[in-house]
């Protein structure tokens, strides 16, 4: 896997510091609230388990899996919620926990079906932020972010290409060959 990997933008040490940095605003902000984390699957899901390891205040957690990319390098547009909560979010503020925040689209949409649920609040927290191909039309701002990247196709920390390379320590950029084949 390794040798598919181009360079690496985040190493575990540089990760391990965003997500405390993270997790300390999060104890602060959300210390006199009752937290729900939701996990954004499945390229959440390292991120989500360190984060929630960090934070030293009571909270819960729970999981949402929404797809736009498929097999591809390139977002469908088209968001589709393939699992839902199971809990029942009216007495809580929501913190959606996504791996990167790239067209903001998923984001979005999430976050309009959650708050449609009345919960007290909704936020969004994200390790890695790809600002320059955030679509036009997304309004949405994250509360949380750990890193901005350039526009380059990341894999490794939970983030794949085809459900490959999520279990690799770092965040690194995928070599153009191995997706153009």
């Amino acid at each position: 896997m390794i040798n598919d990997v181009k360079e690496i933008l985040l190493s575990e040490e540089d990760i391990d510091k965003l997500v405390k940095e993270i997790a300390d605003k999060i104890n602060e902000d959300y210390k006199d609230k009752n937290l729900l984390l939701i996990c954004v699957l499945k390229g959440s899901v390292c991120f989500m388990s360190d984060l929630m390891k960090a934070i030293k205040i009571p909270c819960k957690i729970d999981f949402m899996a929404a797809k736009s990319y498929g097999a591809s390098t390139e977002t469908s547009g088209v968001v589709n919620i393939t699992y839902d909560i199971k809990y029942d979010i009216q007495d809580y503020d929501l913190l959606i926990v996504e791996d990167i925040f790239d067209s903001g689209r998923t984001l979005e949409k999430l976050t309009k079906v959650l708050k449609a649920r009345n919960p007290k609040s909704v936020e969004c927290c994200s390790l890695l932020d790809k600002p320059d191909r955030r679509a036009k039309e997304v309004e949405l701002q994250l509360k949380y972010t750990g890193a901005k990247i350039p526009d380059a196709f990341v894999v490794g920390y939970g983030l794949d290409y085809d459900e490959k390379y999520r279990n690799m320590p770092f965040v690194g950029i995928l070599k153009p060959e191995v997706y153009t084949k």
